[in-house]
């Protein structure tokens, strides 16, 4: 007899996972299908880190607010430890500081103030970098570790609301109701396919048609510093990419500035944001290479200029490096999160951005109440 579902879901990455959740929640039998045996993607190689400050005034920041409400949630719930909280952006120019009093003014600045350098040192006289202007502090963020936590969602949803996978399964093609899969065909009611960065796939003409391409970023592992970092921690650059902050009017001058002072950074796309993990280390990163298939090599250069940045922003060497990876995810120039409807039974989902851990569970619940005809969540 074949398996019927109410909602099938293509992709097991956070994107999949928080429309899985939408559907249970709504009392539907869903099935999360993926061709990997486990969690492998952009999904568990990124920072973790559910950031609200600093995402685009609109859409995205209200996803955010709405994302972080259902990790804290979940995070009980799946056994998923919440490492840390808050952000302190840390900034060195007085442009950057600009930018800061221009971001306190907006209505996305909630939960969040500025610090001195002396209140700063006092907190976390670790970071006491000769440079050190202003920081701004916000207390909405959360930090999770992403390698785990996406394991422990989806096994939460498999026991606690009865979530089938079908792991190492390709799904090769949609006939609504009905999804064919290299094990065979199931009944899969309505469908969203959660692709990440496999946009050569399912429906590949139409997506063409949004000119995707993918992001590469380097990412390091250092060594325990000896402390507690006091939230996660980012740097001037951030101002510079982070469109709540870059696309304010202040943020001319400063992005001028850059560009003057830090323009191989600007070129290989490199911000700084720091995360600890329960055991000390230190996730560090970022760099972001554009291509249709980015090579899998990191280079040292770029790992040099990110932890030139480390020591810059934060006042200290950068602890030993342990580990490196290399991380890809999908992108566009023209929209933070596309979501198409390519019969009215499917849709499409794909975070452009690599927000995905910030915006994915207020997403899966767009995408099931657009798929079932009801109101979008709170």
């Amino acid at each position: 007899m074949t398996e019927r579902f109410d909602l099938a879901v293509v992709g097991a990455g956070i994107v999949g996972l928080a429309t899985a959740l939408a559907g249970a929640r709504r009392g539907m039998r869903v099935v999360v299908i993926d061709r990997d045996a486990q969690a492998n993607g952009a999904s568990v190689r990124n920072f973790g880190f559910i950031t609200v400050t600093g995402q685009e005034r609109g859409a995205m920041w209200e996803r955010a607010r709405r994302s972080r409400e259902v990790w804290h949630e979940v995070a009980g719930a799946a056994g998923i430890p919440v490492v840390h909280t808050g952000l302190w952006m840390t900034v060195r120019r007085a442009e950057s500081v600009a930018v800061l009093e221009a971001f306190m003014a907006t209505g996305m600045a909630g939960g969040c103030r500025l610090l001195s350098p002396t209140e700063v040192r006092r907190r976390c006289p670790q970071l006491a970098s000769p440079g050190l202007a202003a920081v701004l502090e916000s207390t909405v963020e959360l930090r999770v570790e992403s390698r785990e936590a996406i394991p422990r969602l989806a096994s939460w949803l498999a026991s606690a609301h009865g979530v089938t996978f079908m792991r190492s399964t390709t799904v090769q093609g949609i006939e609504p109701p009905w999804v064919h899969t290299s094990r065979g065909r199931l009944h899969g009611g309505a469908v969203a396919v959660c692709p990440g960065d496999d946009f050569n796939g399912l429906y590949s003409e139409r997506l063409a048609a949004f000119s995707l391409t993918r992001c590469k970023l380097q990412m390091l592992r250092l060594a325990d510093p000896g402390f507690r970092i006091p939230a996660a921690l980012m740097s001037d650059l951030g101002l510079a990419r982070y469109r709540g902050y870059a696309d304010l009017d202040a943020a001319a001058p400063l992005k001028a500035r850059l560009a003057n002072e830090q323009a191989e950074y600007l070129h290989h796309g490199v911000h700084l944001i720091v995360v600890q993990s329960t055991d000390g280390t230190l996730v560090v990163g970022d760099s972001h290479h554009y291509a249709a298939t980015p090579d899998p090599f990191s280079r040292e250069d770029i790992d040099a200029l990110i932890l030139d940045e480390f020591r810059a922003a934060l006042g200290f060497e950068a602890p030993p490096v342990i580990e490196r990876w290399v991380g890809t995810y999908a992108s566009a120039t023209d929209r933070p999160v596309l979501i198409d409807a390519p019969e009215p039974q499917v849709r499409v989902a794909i975070v452009t951005c690599g927000a995905g851990a910030s915006t994915g569970f207020a997403i899966g619940e767009e995408l099931v109440a657009s798929l079932f005809n009801t109101g979008a969540a709170a």
